[in-house]
């Protein structure tokens, strides 16, 4: 019996890798695996519809389908994961404390992207910056003039603006003709030396520690989809997709937890696992709906809070209603 032959878009993660070595089988598939970087994968995804399956950004795609013309659906596959109080750079001769951001410039690669989304969502919550109390400027943080994705209509009281056309946020930063820097990625390496430049957070481990225990919110960045035609063609096929990348991930977790030679190029692994599993529990990285309900419902509130969604979505319009319940053998 033949297999459906899909393409299959990702990043090259530990928690992948045994979907891209042929470890893991997704049942029924033959698949073309394509390891990319984010921003290739989700412009050519959200563009171009490129893929069968695809690693997705999950702010692109709760405005796609707030507007009810995403061409994929999702399940509940989180393959990035970040407590973004890293992605906040600033002018620390004139920042001291995040409301100090209040009236500044804040320069970003996209508006919309999830690691804004969550960081402007934790700067309101916990330290009263809205965005409408900065203004933002966009552009790219190592080549000039990037574009959002996808368009956006913002509120009426949130300023945003282009860099200068040929300047990056990096360079503006470095220059302190912005006072701030947001994004999944830092600037540039060069900008890193200039001792006005740093986190906004001295200890961002500890305050993001500190986030996850009152809010009990680890932030997903990205979603895995399924063109929405091939998953109405094929009902086996979204069960099939979240077996198999929990399979990947558990591969990976068994891997990481065998320190007699470590998996990964970094020392203090074992402190690492040990200080993530006591702050978080043993599935610190779970997939599925019902472990990670608050964190998806504080998303899609920032989300719309923000303006980037046509309408409130609630968790249950988001995921395919197949993979809301898994299977113990």
């Amino acid at each position: 019996m033949s297999k459906l032959r899909l393409s299959v878009a990702m990043g090259d993660y530990d928690r992948t890798r045994a979907l891209l070595d042929g470890r893991v089988q997704i049942d029924g598939v033959d698949p073309v695996y394509m390891a990319l970087y984010p921003e290739e994968m989700f412009f050519r995804a959200m563009r171009n519809e490129e893929f069968d399956i695809c690693e997705l950004s999950f702010s692109s795609y709760t405005v796609k389908t707030a507007k009810d013309d995403c061409p994929y659906v999702a399940v509940p596959v989180f393959l990035s994961r970040a407590f973004r109080h890293t992605s906040i750079y600033v002018r620390k001769d004139r920042i001291k404390k995040p409301e100090d951001l209040k009236g500044k410039r804040i320069g970003l690669p996209e508006y919309q992207l999830s690691a804004n989304v969550w960081a402007r969502g934790f700067l309101q919550d916990d330290y009263g910056v809205r965005p409408e109390d900065v203004t933002w400027v966009r552009g790219g943080i190592e080549t000039p003039g990037r574009p959002e994705k996808i368009a956006l209509q913002l509120p009426p009281g949130v300023r945003l603006e282009s860099a200068p056309e040929g300047v990056t946020i990096s360079e503006m930063l470095d220059r302190g003709d912005i006072d701030a820097f947001m994004a999944p990625r830092p600037p540039s390496a060069h900008v890193l030396n200039n001792p006005n430049v740093g986190w906004l957070f001295d200890d961002p481990t500890g305050v993001a520690k500190d986030y996850y225990r009152r809010t009990n919110v680890f932030p997903i960045m990205h979603v895995v989809g399924i063109r929405k035609t091939i998953a109405e063609a094929h009902p086996w096929l979204p069960g099939a997709v979240f077996k198999a990348f929990s399979q990947s991930k558990a591969a990976a977790l068994e891997a990481l937890s065998d320190t007699s030679a470590t998996k990964v190029t970094l020392p203090f692994v074992e402190e690492q696992l040990k200080a993530a599993r006591e702050t978080m529990g043993e599935d610190y990285w779970s997939y599925g709906v019902a472990p990670n309900r608050k964190t998806i419902e504080t998303f899609l509130r920032y989300h719309f809070s923000q303006g980037l969604s046509a309408r409130q979505l609630s968790v249950d319009q988001v995921f395919h209603p197949a993979t809301y319940e898994s299977y113990a053998i």
